[in-house]
């Protein structure tokens, strides 16, 4: 039996998990070197865990899924530099969330339910209101960005409930972390600082990656 479903179920995830701890642990001592390693090793590693998917996943939802974090691991070199790159960053990770859009949304013929999207558009308008103090001429990338990641969240969601199954429901469980994770990260940089909690925002982030690269 190929080795490749064995390493990507087990081994891939393990080493996932701990270059995150160390991303994580080393963002937070404040070392830079060494976070600025970690931090796009480890979303190289999730989208190896994609890229060894075996067959029978559709080949349109793999190739999104694929684009949504390769997108993402752009948007992670980016914001290691906010000062400069914050924008490229944010753009980036807007390109990511609309390529998981294109991989959760219904079929032809299959209606969304305005009842699933409900919590995500009341979510987005919180944090919205509760950012929009603080955001000046970034008001408008921002509320794109939270409707766009609110999208991506019902349509996950939407596809769960309507269709089962276990990788539809790390698909959901992935995106409601991201957007949990996005929640924080825009907290912590428009609103107040985490402070110590900050680490919250990779502690989400990388698991919520890692669910949608298994969901493949």
């Amino acid at each position: 039996m190929s080795p490749v479903p064995w390493i990507r179920a087990s081994i891939l995830p393990a080493c996932v998990l701990v270059s995150a701890a160390v991303a994580a642990w080393s963002q937070a001592g404040g070392r830079k070197h060494l976070y600025r390693a970690a931090k796009p090793l480890t979303m190289a590693l999730i989208i190896a865990a994609a890229a060894l998917a075996p067959a029978p996943v559709p080949a349109a939802y793999k190739i999104f899924i694929l684009a949504g974090l390769a997108c993402s691991l752009l948007g992670d070199i980016a914001l290691m530099f906010p000062g400069k790159w914050f924008t490229a960053g944010l753009a980036a990770f807007l390109c990511a969330q609309g390529f998981y859009i294109l991989a959760f949304k219904p079929g032809p013929g299959q209606p969304v339910s305005a009842g699933l999207f409900l919590p995500f558009i009341l979510y987005g308008l919180l944090m919205f209101f509760i950012l929009a103090p603080g955001l000046g001429p970034m008001k408008l990338p921002v509320l794109v960005y939270i409707a766009a990641a609110a999208t991506m969240a019902g349509f996950a969601a939407g596809r769960f409930v309507d269709l089962g199954g276990t990788k539809r429901l790390l698909a959901f469980a992935g995106a409601a972390l991201l957007l949990v994770s996005d929640s924080l990260l825009a907290y912590d940089r428009f609103a107040r600082s985490l402070g110590r909690a900050r680490i919250l925002v990779l502690g989400t982030y990388f698991p919520a990656q890692l669910l949608i690269a298994l969901s493949v």
